[in-house]
């Protein structure tokens, strides 16, 4: 009875699950590697170099046919006061398979220059590929024969838009992101119970705090909060991290993320440190979150390992395109 419960847990969080990260990567942690264009095509630009992120999600490890995923992101300048960004990715949840990537513009201005205010637009258009691994598919004791209905892999392609806006103000940041802006096409005669809507808003902010001069030490509080608007769940990050520099400009870091459903805070989804470095154009991350639901007791947690490496140091003089962190 315990295990047929389990199966339904797992069963219910994989479709949620797949129904989030269709048209989307899977947001965990990734952002937190000092890569918030994961977040919002608003951040293509900013820094001081051509900034390249690589993602390995392994998710509840120890569950047979968990998520898994792996992405690459690149971001650069173009210009002074603009960026291009691109991302790609391979998911797998179970039998099911999506492919995909973005292209993204950011445009950034100057609001105050002695303020150091500035706002940032940007937008991505995004393809999306989702087939069936029907090559997978095995008999059981339960299902002696498979689905005589399943006769293709049900490939289908879609693409649609995100569109989003940043504020920052010294060490302030707050961004709005609307993803997936248009309905998707389905083909009612097969994927019945799809849902159409898949829009979704993001809001992420946080402020970067300077320690004591001299002590190269870095602050980052931050929160990162996603809604849907098919069924109105909704999610938040509480973040903390900081930073350590050396004289060279390369620096650890370590930190900590606590995520929970919006009216469920005593009850998080999951919580786990996350720890980093960057030496040289060299840049590595780790992250790992504990599940505390029901799978807690079969399953050693979520895995998120970045590696990156940062190019043409210096590219821009332009403040609006410069880093609250020193990259």
């Amino acid at each position: 009875m315990k295990l047929r419960k389990l199966y339904i847990i797992l069963l219910l969080m994989v479709i949620s699950n797949s129904y989030s990260q269709e048209l989307n990567l899977p947001v965990f942690t990734q952002y937190l590697a000092d890569n918030d264009f994961v977040v919002s095509p608003t951040y293509a630009g900013i820094g001081d170099n051509l900034k390249i992120r690589a993602n390995g999600l392994t998710q509840w490890v120890g569950i047979k046919n968990a998520p898994d995923n792996q992405s690459v992101y690149a971001d650069v300048r173009i210009a002074d006061r603009s960026g291009l960004g691109f991302s790609f990715y391979n998911d797998r949840n179970g039998n099911t398979i999506q492919t995909g990537g973005k292209i993204s513009f950011a445009h950034h201005l100057i609001l105050d220059y002695y303020e150091e205010l500035y706002l940032s637009f940007g937008i991505s258009y995004n393809i999306n590929n989702f087939r069936i691994d029907i090559d997978n598919f095995n008999t059981t004791y339960e299902n002696p024969i498979i689905d005589p209905f399943v006769t293709d892999d049900r490939r289908t392609s879609n693409s649609n838009f995100d569109v989003g806006a940043l504020l920052r103000y010294k060490g302030a940041f707050l961004s709005f992101n609307a993803n997936n802006i248009l309905e998707k096409k389905i083909d009612e005669n097969i994927r019945i119970a799809e849902p159409n809507l898949l829009l979704n808003y993001q809001v992420y902010s946080g402020y970067v705090f300077k320690g004591p001069k001299k002590s190269g030490l870095e602050y980052e509080p931050s929160i990162y909060y996603q809604m849907f608007s098919s069924d109105r769940r909704s999610s938040t990050d509480l973040n903390f991290k900081f930073r350590k520099y050396n004289r060279n400009y390369d620096y650890y870091w370590a930190g900590i993320s606590y995520r929970f459903l919006n009216d469920q805070f005593l009850k998080p989804l999951n919580i786990g440190p996350m720890v980093g470095f960057q030496k040289s154009i060299f840049y590595f991350g780790y992250a790992y979150q504990v599940t505390t639901n029901e799978l807690s007791a079969h399953n050693s947690g979520t895995h998120v390992v970045t590696i990156g490496l940062n190019f043409l140091q210096n590219i821009s003089n332009c403040p609006c395109t410069q880093s609250a962190i020193r990259k």
